[in-house]
């Protein structure tokens, strides 16, 4: 599911008046606005540059790997894929219903008609009914619901990220609504995996964060990937990021062999990822809520179905020759994502929200120590 993709995308593009509206939340619940400072993002290139863990390995799925590229699948919400599915393919199907209901009763008034039956007023009232539902229906999906639906289906079967060796670039590959395939320097990216300074609620239930700070990328906003599956806690978002940090940096020799997975949508590749990140709390769990856990398996397998079905109906992902071509000899190498490679319209919005992701210069500064009130004073109050 590209939803956190999608939605961090739209944060780049949006309007003064959504921005606007999003103070009036912040302030509303009390939250604040954390800016960067150039101290920080030095110091966690510097922490993406050393070792992070003695047992690199990738949990995966890798669908390429050899001695120039590695590939992987990317997604911070690729397990949870199903729910969105099942729903737009039951909208989908009651409209197509009705749609043949209508058509039914359409061609049975013509063949008695054709037969010089007395025409009869009644007829037309079905077929009025479910014409009327049916355009209502598909209607109000097209206008609000189909950009939901193409958050898990009718797009490309998953987002991946590319490393390779020769060119030290790295490549996202996802829709244009969720920012398009982009290329990346290698120097520079950060690491949720690469220290404790740097990590996301212990490793438990996210994928690997990959961060490019505006500083970087030179598009005037940040980059940022999802990384194979969820982890269960921090030690294996550290594994996996040694191996990617020791496949850039020193080549694949000495890293344990992936197993590689196909493109092709098998069954298993649905249902296995409902227990990404979850084998941290079955572990811990009580005895109760592992009955409960079992109990609810049938939902399980329901959204696998619906995760199934999304995979079955969105299409392999494909990179441009230029990127399919990198590191190979006599072939160019891909120039870097700039500002100028997006549409006009899109440069105007990146530009006008630029200063929400300017990297401050120098340190954080520290916060002042709040002073307690004395009881003499509380009293003289």
């Amino acid at each position: 599911m590209n939803f956190a993709e999608w939605g961090f995308w739209q944060a780049m593009l949006e309007t003064d008046e959504d921005r606007k509206n999003d103070k009036e939340i912040e302030k509303k619940y009390g939250l604040k606005e954390i800016a960067a400072y150039e101290y920080e993002d030095d110091e966690s290139q510097k922490e993406a540059q050393q070792r992070a863990s003695e047992t690199p390995r990738t949990r995966g799925p890798v669908y390429a790997l050899d001695q120039t590229i590695l590939e992987i699948r990317c997604g911070m919400l690729e397990a949870k894929r199903g729910l969105v599915t099942l729903f737009s393919l039951a909208i989908i199907t009651f409209a197509s219903i009705t749609t043949l209901f209508s058509i039914y009763f359409l061609a049975r008034m013509l063949n008695q008609l054709s037969s010089q039956t007395p025409f009869d007023f009644f007829a037309t009232i079905p077929i009025a009914l479910y014409s009327t539902i049916a355009v209502a229906t598909f209607g109000i999906y097209f206008k609000y619901g189909y950009h939901l639906s193409r958050l898990e289906m009718f797009t490309s079967r998953h987002l991946l990220i590319r490393f390779n060796r020769k060119t030290q670039q790295v490549y996202l590959h996802r829709p244009s609504y969720c920012g398009g395939i982009v290329t990346l320097p290698w120097k520079g990216v950060t690491s949720s995996g690469s220290s404790e300074n740097t990590a996301i609620a212990d490793g438990i239930g996210v994928p690997l964060l990959l961060y490019w700070s505006p500083r970087v990328t030179g598009t005037l906003h940040p980059e940022g990937a999802w990384v194979g599956k969820a982890g269960n806690n921090q030690a294996e978002l550290r594994d996996e990021w040694e191996f990617i940090r020791r496949f850039m940096d020193e080549g694949p020799q000495g890293l344990p062999r992936p197993r590689i997975t196909s493109h092709f949508p098998w069954p298993w590749q649905a249902f296995t990822p409902q227990f990404e990140g979850l084998t941290h709390y079955f572990r811990r769990a009580s005895r109760t809520t592992k009955v409960g856990l079992l109990l609810i398996c049938p939902a399980f397998l329901i959204i696998g179905l619906g995760h199934w079905l999304s995979l079955l109906l969105c299409w392999k992902p494909r990179w441009p020759k230029l990127i399919r071509q990198a590191g190979l000899p006599g072939k160019p190498i891909p120039p870097l994502t700039t500002l100028a490679d997006r549409p006009p319209h899109i440069q105007e919005r990146l530009r006008a929200n630029a200063h929400l992701w300017t990297v401050r210069p120098g340190k954080r500064p520290e916060k002042k120590p709040r002073r307690r009130r004395g009881k003499s004073e509380v009293g003289q109050s």
